[in-house]
């Protein structure tokens, strides 16, 4: 269903099942441990938007971040564009202190337009980590126009289309992502 406001967002936004004890409070339980770092998906694709392709992609970074020991709160999808991507982002980030990864529009076609729509966005940029996942594949990762970065407590990647490229990328940096986290948080951390 289109957002209610026009924006081009699915609407209401998907939750994502997580594998949990039906307990949905926050913090730390006796017998749980740590609390996961949560994160959302944004799936950025004409097609999946429209209904003619499946998001195999989106589906992937999930899986990645969950099997990360992530907890997947929210998975949605957007046209492609701007003005969806930026809207999307901004409303994904408000009040929100985790990561916020898509996929698609980082190419060179017409409508890939997601990096135009998070530098719309992001307060701060995170360039390490766009270089880290270009380098992730020396020959493709040189046709990437991703960025990273900050916005609040939300820290904001860009991954490829592709399954496939999508993984490969967040792959090469979510080991630190639990550390910016804690950094972005002004938590007291050990340095690494």
């Amino acid at each position: 269903m289109p957002h209610p406001e026009g924006h081009g967002a699915v609407w209401p936004p998907r939750p994502v099942a997580a594998a949990t004890n039906g307990d949905d409070t926050d913090g730390e339980a006796a017998d749980e441990g740590p609390v996961k770092p949560k994160a959302k998906v944004l799936t950025v694709s004409d097609g999946v938007f429209h209904g003619t392709r499946e998001d195999r992609s989106g589906q992937a970074l999930v899986s990645l971040l969950q099997s990360s020991g992530f907890e997947v709160v929210e998975s949605t999808v957007v046209a492609d564009g701007v003005v969806s991507v930026a809207t999307a982002f901004t409303r994904m980030a408000a009040g929100f202190a985790g990561v916020i990864v898509s996929t698609g529009g980082t190419g060179f076609a017409p409508r890939d337009q997601t990096p135009e729509g998070t530098r719309e966005i992001i307060e701060r940029e995170a360039p390490g980590l766009a270089e880290a996942m270009r380098q992730a594949n020396p020959s493709l990762g040189r046709l990437s126009r991703a960025v990273a970065g900050i916005r609040g407590q939300a820290i904001i990647i860009n991954t490829p289309g592709s399954p496939r490229g999508a993984a490969e990328c967040l792959g090469a940096v979510i080991d630190m992502l639990p550390h910016a986290l804690e950094l972005l948080g002004d938590k007291p951390t050990q340095h690494m």
